[in-house]
């Protein structure tokens, strides 16, 4: 009995390890799917905290004609991003999933009511109207090729999203650009002295986009459009000078480096 009990169980250990060697490689690419990576960048706003709870991503597809396949998950694992920490180049990966060819049209995010902003020290609570009910919607068309990744970078404006809406009660209506990495570049620099407390702005089509110099006095503009864009540097210090630097270029997937901007004292 004994030793029919070890045959049995040599049978099974045998057709285990041959199942295990059938299986594709972890990354391997599988036929005749594409992919999409969201990244999460930010610019910033007057908080000294703010805590996003992100729990669920998705993207919705829709067929030619009309159909709808309704909605994917890209990420169903919660997590808190501190968008300020998400500031002159940085970034992390919002989402990213394997998807079906084809095309698609809205991405949505479900927020949860966890999410804070902090202020003079004190933490308030996010109000998010359906946040994590039926999340916020964005639309943003794309189409998903076969064997290519579709990369796109979600530029959250804190300034334009958080109001104040009534005793220290705060308000969460995400106003965010959407913009694919393969159109689009960045443009950098360092603006002295740091003691200017300047920030950086410039428009995007119709988008304001900002950026406010680190402790070095580094910036970078994130997920910018191909073409020219006049670069407005505002010191918060009165005793300098505003400065306008004009047509800057931005050349898609590079960065275009000012190097040091001197301001000057009025």
């Amino acid at each position: 009995m004994f030793w029919k009990k070890m045959k049995m169980l040599g049978v099974f250990l045998l057709s285990f390890v041959l199942l295990l060697a059938c299986e594709k490689e972890p990354n391997a690419p599988i036929a005749d799917k594409g992919g999409i990576v969201i990244y999460l960048t930010d610019s910033p706003g007057d908080y000294e905290a703010v805590n996003i709870v992100v729990n669920r991503v998705e993207v919705h597809r829709t067929e030619v004609g009309g159909s709808s396949d309704g909605w994917i998950v890209i990420n169903d694992k919660p997590q808190t991003y501190d968008l300020l920490q998400l500031r002159n180049g940085a970034t992390t990966v919002l989402g990213e999933e394997e998807l079906s060819p084809g095309h698609y049209s809205q991405i949505r995010l479900i927020i949860d009511p966890g999410s804070h902003v902090v202020v003079n020290g004190t933490n308030h609570d996010l109000y998010i109207p359906s946040g994590n009910e039926s999340g916020f919607k964005f639309t943003h068309a794309f189409t998903i090729e076969e064997n290519k990744v579709y990369e796109l970078t979600l530029d959250f404006d804190v300034k334009q999203s958080i109001f104040i809406t009534g005793a220290d009660r705060y308000t969460l209506q995400p106003t965010l650009r959407l913009i694919p990495n393969v159109i689009s570049g960045t443009i950098s620099g360092t603006i002295l002295p740091t003691s200017a407390e300047a920030y950086v702005w410039t428009m995007s089509n119709t988008d304001s986009v900002f950026a406010y110099p680190d402790n070095n006095g580094f910036f970078k503009l994130m997920a910018l459009p191909e073409g020219n864009y006049d670069i407005n540097v505002f010191p918060e210090n009165i005793a300098y000078k505003d400065t306008l630097i004009q047509n800057v270029a931005v050349v898609r997937e590079e960065n275009t480096d000012k190097g040091t901007i001197n301001l000057i004292e009025k």
